[in-house]
């Protein structure tokens, strides 16, 4: 068995991982950059012939340390280079650091370079030969945090170079990036099912190519000239060719039909570019090409995917320009693809959403150095967009801004801005809330989100009336406080968000209600969060722990700190700015570890000395280390399914066996710091013996929630030193 890395683009290591499996691989650990995993040779050349999305298999062949040059070529001498380098072979040397002393890439290669040139020498009597371009053997150097890990590289150059591209047109995707978007929408399937394929937009044809290639089963290896491993001492040329010949065999008795993939694109040059392509690559059979407007585009099959790529405004057209482009392939879509799937890859989500469809699924990836979206969307009227999409502020109602009601809400309102808006100001806090049902029958939660500079947005939350109150004066007072909304708050109807909000079971507060990823930039004690205003019920920043978190920084400084339930990291960063000497983020869901991870780098925090970890906190916590953390800020939610604790974990029931965990992991002396917001919680000090326990809730309560005085709890419980 042999040690395998295989690197895939940002985004996409979650399918290299379904792939690697699928190839017989054991072990799969996924990564940023790819996936690390174990497997014999055969699984190695099977990638390198039938991966879609990897970049690159790399074959491990050691991993030392490497902390000076003196040893990282130490570290290339262990390795018996006799063994991968045939006496007529060419080498290079590719060599990349992360967080490490050795920091100068070409110093680097050329320490290894020589370490393989003076064994070879000693052993052979003479020096191989470099070649940069296409050598025998490609050889990989990796040196993070100190430590390198040499591997063969096993594709000799990116996978994603298919063998038949020649030329090229404006902005192109890479074929493993185009393959990435294809699995990602579903192709697989659709095609199994016998639907069809448009890209109306195709430029050089690299997503109808792909597409094709996924429909009748070819291995995107099949057209390559030159791997890694051919000039390879080791290469296992038998196998590679019994690989190979399934693979043809394999294409050969496909019986996919002519007709149903169609590329076209506007550009003559570039349809030109894309039929030879399609010849290259050998599916000219199954893809046509024309050239014809975005508005002559036409669905082959009744049902089928359109994957599209259209300029986002990065590289070519500007965003006036590209509004009417999005919006003219929203009239197609609707008029001619009802019933496909579609899926738009942009690096603007805004211009996604002028093609008036809501996107039943969103994907990060990146197109080089530029982070994307790939906007997933169903053509049906039910997921046509509205006037007003989900999460935004309902039409205004002009005439409803005389009734006695709104100038009653309206005054209130007013004088509150006046008041808290002042205290906002003398305190330098950008994000506050401004009313909590002040007037009962005005039940809204209204919080004003600042990023520092003058730019404000708020977030209207109206509070779910019980049933015995009648729909009608529901609407009716809801259409008298929105009618003097952005007035009274003097912001535009599109910074003005509005959401009911009702009674949270288990971790619902949590849950997805759109798909915009939309973030913005706000600020919060000298620091900068991003909050999303359209995706979940909350913001990602929970204002009413403002006190809370600038006590976690007090206390942080020399400190190692544990955020338990991290959600977006808030706490964690509030740690680091207040001089915690590390910071480990635990949460069950990876957009929430993202989330925090993104808030750290947003604030320069993004050293190796904060962890994020996705794991069940609960789980996590029963296996992690004793008294390893100096500060620990544990906020469950209130009610959550668990795989501990019969199935759930209940914050009032379970709390005592939470905090005891939770001690468990602090040094002596340590502090861990308690909140929950269930209101009625009651914390049983009796049973945590040992444990000195202080109820800081009212001094963690802010001005501006004043008025629910049991908005949350909060608790200082401290380990004995």
């Amino acid at each position: 068995m042999h040690e395998f890395l295989a690197t895939a683009p940002a985004g996409a290591a979650e399918l290299l991982s379904a792939e690697a499996v699928a190839a017989g691989a054991t072990g799969c650990q996924e990564r940023p950059w790819g996936v690390r995993f174990q497997g014999t040779l055969a699984v190695g050349y099977t990638l390198c012939l039938w991966s879609r999305v990897a970049s690159r298999v790399l074959l491990m062949l050691a991993e030392a340390p490497a902390a000076t040059p003196e040893e990282l070529y130490a570290a290339a001498l262990t390795i018996d280079w006799s063994e991968h380098l045939g006496p007529a072979a060419t080498f290079a040397v590719d060599f990349e650091s992360v967080q490490s002393a050795i920091t100068h890439t070409r110093f680097g290669a050329l320490k290894v370079k020589d370490a393989i040139v003076d064994q070879l020498r000693d052993k052979r009597g003479a020096r191989p030969d470099v070649d940069t371009v296409r050598p025998s053997v490609r050889i990989s150097v990796r040196v993070a945090r100190d430590t390198a890990v040499f591997a063969l590289d096993l594709s000799g150059e990116s996978l994603h170079r298919r063998g038949w591209r020649d030329g090229g047109v404006a902005a192109p995707l890479k074929e493993n990036l185009a393959a990435a978007l294809l699995l990602r929408s579903g192709w697989p399937a659709i095609a199994a099912a016998g639907g069809g394929f448009v890209d109306p937009m195709c430029g050089s044809g690299t997503l109808p190519i792909e597409a094709a290639l996924i429909a009748a089963d070819r291995a995107p290896g099949l057209t390559r000239e030159y791997f890694g491993f051919l000039g390879w001492a080791g290469h296992d040329a038998p196998l590679w060719a019994e690989l190979r010949a399934a693979a043809l065999a394999r294409a050969a008795a496909s019986d996919w039909p002519a007709g149903r993939i169609l590329g076209s694109d506007h550009d003559a040059r570039a349809v030109e570019v894309a039929r030879a392509a399609t010849v290259a690559a050998g599916v000219d059979e199954f893809v046509r090409i024309d050239q014809r407007p975005l508005a002559q585009a036409r669905a082959p099959r009744p049902t089928g995917l359109m994957l599209v790529n259209p300029p986002y405004g990065e590289r070519i057209g500007d965003l006036e320009s590209l509004k009417l482009l999005y919006a003219e392939l929203g009239v197609v879509l609707r008029e001619h693809f009802q019933g496909w799937h579609v899926g738009l890859l942009t690096g603007n989500a805004a211009l996604g959403r002028e093609i008036k469809l809501e996107a039943r699924r969103t994907h990060r990836l990146y197109n080089g150095p530029i982070e994307v979206r790939l906007l997933r969307f169903e053509v049906a009227p039910e997921h046509y967009s509205r006037e007003h999409r989900p999460g935004r502020l309902p039409p205004v109602d002009p005439a409803r801004r005389e009734s006695p009601g709104a100038q009653m809400f309206g005054n209130r309102l007013r004088k509150n801005l006046d008041t808290l808006g002042r205290w906002a100001r003398r305190e330098g806090i950008d994000c506050y809330r401004v009313y909590d049902a002040d007037m009962p029958e005005y039940a809204f939660a209204i919080d004003l989100y600042g990023d520092g500079g003058g730019e404000r947005r708020a977030c209207v939350q109206e509070y779910a009336a019980p049933p015995t109150v009648a729909e009608e004066r529901v609407r009716n007072r809801r259409a008298e406080a929105v009618s003097v909304l952005p007035e009274v708050l003097g912001l535009a109807d599109e910074n003005i968000w509005f959401r009911t909000r009702r009674r949270q079971k288990g971790s619902e507060q949590y849950r997805k209600l759109a798909a915009e990823q939309e973030f913005y930039t706000v600020r919060e004690g000298g620091l900068s969060f991003l909050v999303n205003f359209d995706d979940y019920l909350d913001t990602g920043l929970f204002l009413d722990h403002r006190l809370t978190r600038a006590r976690l920084r007090e206390l942080a400084k020399g400190r190692r700190f544990l955020n338990l339930f991290g959600y977006t990291g808030s706490a964690s960063v509030y740690a680091a700015a207040g001089g915690a000497t590390s910071t480990t983020t635990v949460d069950l869901s990876r957009p929430y570890l993202d989330w925090a991870r993104r808030n750290l780098e947003l604030n320069g925090f993004a050293g190796r000395e904060h962890v994020l970890i996705q794991a069940d906190a609960i789980e996590w916590l029963r296996a992690a280390p004793a008294s390893a953390w100096d500060l620990v800020f544990l906020d469950p939610p209130t009610f959550s399914n668990s795989k501990r604790m019969d199935g759930t974990l209940d914050v009032q029931r379970d709390h005592v066996a939470l905090l005891a965990d939770a001690a468990r992991v602090l040094t002596p002396g340590g502090v861990l710091v308690f909140s929950t917001n269930f209101s009625r919680f009651a914390l049983d000090a009796a049973a945590l013996p040992g444990l000195s326990v202080e109820d800081i809730s009212r001094a963690t309560i802010p001005k501006d929630f004043e008025r629910n005085p049991k908005i949350h709890r909060c608790f200082v419980v401290r380990r004995p030193g």
